[in-house]
């Protein structure tokens, strides 16, 4: 048998030790960066309805207001299911005994 399998192992678990960045910082960031890019968007598909209807008012486009209010509405209802869906997670968590 070779130690080659638990030097392989070793390699992975030294830049943990070290201090320096792991795995997961490699990869751009955490969940918490995800969610608020997450929250960035939806409130960037809020401006763009309000300048949609802004435009509307003027005389602009209704098909573009109406899409920008739809698309709107899919992003804040996906939003909404996530939100739920971490709840439950986390209720579920909270469930677990230790």
């Amino acid at each position: 048998m070779s130690d080659s399998g638990i030097n392989g192992i070793g390699s992975n678990i030294d830049p943990l030790k070290s201090g320096t960045k792991g795995v997961n910082e490699d990869k751009g960031g955490g969940f918490d960066k995800v969610l608020n890019e997450a929250l960035t968007k939806v409130s960037q598909v809020q401006k763009d309805v309000d300048a949609a209807v802004t435009e509307l008012s003027t005389g602009g486009d209704i098909t573009s207001a109406v899409l920008a209010i739809e698309k709107a509405d899919m992003t804040f209802q996906l939003m909404v299911e996530v939100r739920n869906k971490l709840m439950r997670t986390y209720d579920e968590v909270m469930k677990l005994q230790i």
